[in-house]
């Protein structure tokens, strides 16, 4: 097994990685941001070091310090998380010739997976449907209208090198087109450096499904089920469930064995995740591969009783996985909320501050991960995610009700959050049927947000329930 494991990520997952870490008897090397001095897993790890200042450009995205600290700790590993550096396919590359093991895929699968075009187009080589569009990255403007015409409006421009909605617009008409590929490229090369895009024809009304899958040095490819991300607000995933109530055995059958197939033709090694969107008709299409572990990655270690960072670390050493696509049973319903420093009376802005008081949830079934403590300050200069709530029973109705109890149970005092909003998505009809897609925040929210001001009159405050 690896000796050291150098954390290149802060936050939540990484005291993620500490824990699994410490549970295979591996030493932790964390950084941290001089915002970040007191951070959690600063203090769990075994050693840490301030690798820059808080702005994450001179820290967490700095690849010099990062490579520097893990070589003077004696680090014989670096896993990245998710977000910052996680699916730079350059750092990857400069791990591996620096002599660590990068737990995640290789620089050149990360590079294939990585720009949607080249993704897509590997798909359709593995047998993958893939949604009507662009073969390769556009040429421009005029590309876009031509191509646009052919498939039918709506549709979405996306970024190559895109994630997380950035560098991403719907296109409704043909006089919104130029304008709006404009936008999404001067975004894409402000977040990711790359102004490739690329267009697809935009299924109305979808859900957004992802199959987690674990590959190994050894050829071996499983997936662990799916996770219906389908509650999103600005294509940011708010709250995750498994097993999807879209999927019926056949279909779910149908989707793991293409998501397998996609993970095969990239030579797919490590955790990852490969999406798709499912038409109102049951059609699935490709959408685009995730080569890092998921803020979400906890709603199947419930279902399915596997803990993906462990499984991540043991074939980063080279190991074959621990089990078998026979072996994978999903077992009852897990559900998580994504709770946000943010204030969503005031267009969600982000609302860091000092953590006054803090009351986590607990009981049977119930997963909190956060890095939260009393006193914490959440610094401005990263992710507002604070605290993930999960929950898992033996029924979808019953994690539901979990799930609430749980959200009435949480107080976060000192800045505002979403966790209202969680609570109330948790009693909204269509959620509670299963009958939801991607619209659904667009179609609810401002009754959402009417339903919320009313709750805290009653409560006495947003904060708390």
């Amino acid at each position: 097994m690896l000796k050291r494991v150098l954390i290149a990520n802060r936050g939540e997952i990484a005291l993620r990685i500490i824990r699994a870490c410490r549970e295979l008897d591996i030493e932790t090397v964390a950084v941290y941001s001089t915002a970040d001095e007191s951070a959690l897993h600063a203090q769990l790890a075994t050693r840490s070091l301030c690798i820059g200042p808080a702005r994450a450009a001179d820290s967490y995205l700095n690849q010099d310090a990062l490579l520097s600290a893990a070589k003077a700790t004696g680090c014989d590993a670096l896993h990245p998380g998710y977000g910052f550096l996680s699916e730079n396919p350059d750092f990857a590359d400069r791990c591996i010739k620096a002599g660590l093991k990068y737990i995640g895929p290789s620089g050149d699968v990360i590079r294939r997976m990585g720009s949607k075009a080249a993704a897509r187009t590997l798909a359709q080589q593995a047998g993958v449907p893939v949604v009507p569009g662009s073969d390769g990255p556009l040429k421009g403007v005029k590309q876009a209208k031509q191509l646009a015409e052919q498939v039918g409006y709506p549709v979405l421009l996306k970024a190559s090198a895109g994630g997380g909605g950035r560098g991403m617009r719907q296109v409704d008409a043909p006089e919104e087109l130029e304008g709006a590929y404009k936008a999404a490229q001067a975004e894409a090369i402000a977040c990711f450096g790359n102004g490739e895009m690329y267009l697809e024809k935009l299924v109305l009304n979808p859900r957004h499904i992802e199959f987690q899958i674990m590959a190994d040095t050894q050829g071996h490819v499983v997936h662990l089920g799916e996770r219906d991300c389908s509650i999103q607000r600005r294509r940011q995933k708010l709250v995750e469930e498994s097993p999807s109530k879209a999927l019926n055995p056949e279909l779910r059958a149908k989707m793991g064995a293409a998501a397998v197939a996609a993970a095969q033709a990239a030579g797919y090694v490590g955790a990852g995740t490969v999406e798709f969107v499912l038409s109102p008709q049951g059609e699935f299409y490709f959408i685009e591969m995730n080569t890092r572990i998921q803020v979400e990655h906890p709603v199947t270690e419930l279902v399915t009783g596997v803990d993906l960072v462990k499984e991540q670390l043991r074939v980063a050493a080279g190991l074959p996985l621990s089990f078998t696509q026979e072996d994978i049973h999903v077992t009852g319903h897990a559900i998580e909320c994504r709770i946000n420093a943010e204030d969503p009376e005031q267009d969600f802005r982000p609302c860091p501050g000092k953590t006054e008081f803090l009351h986590l949830p607990g009981g049977p079934g119930v997963r909190v991960d956060t890095a939260l403590y009393g006193g914490y300050e959440v610094p401005p200069y990263y992710d507002s995610l604070v605290a993930k709530v999960l929950v898992h029973a033996p029924t979808r109705l019953e994690a539901i009700r979990r799930m609430r109890r749980s959200l009435e149970e949480l107080v976060i005092e000192g800045y505002p959050t979403n966790a209202s909003l969680a609570h109330l998505i948790m009693h909204d009809s269509e959620f509670v049927k299963g009958s939801y897609d991607t619209g659904f925040m667009d179609s609810n929210l401002e009754k959402l947000l009417e339903l919320s001001k009313t709750c805290d009159k009653l409560s006495g405050g947003k904060e708390q329930l």
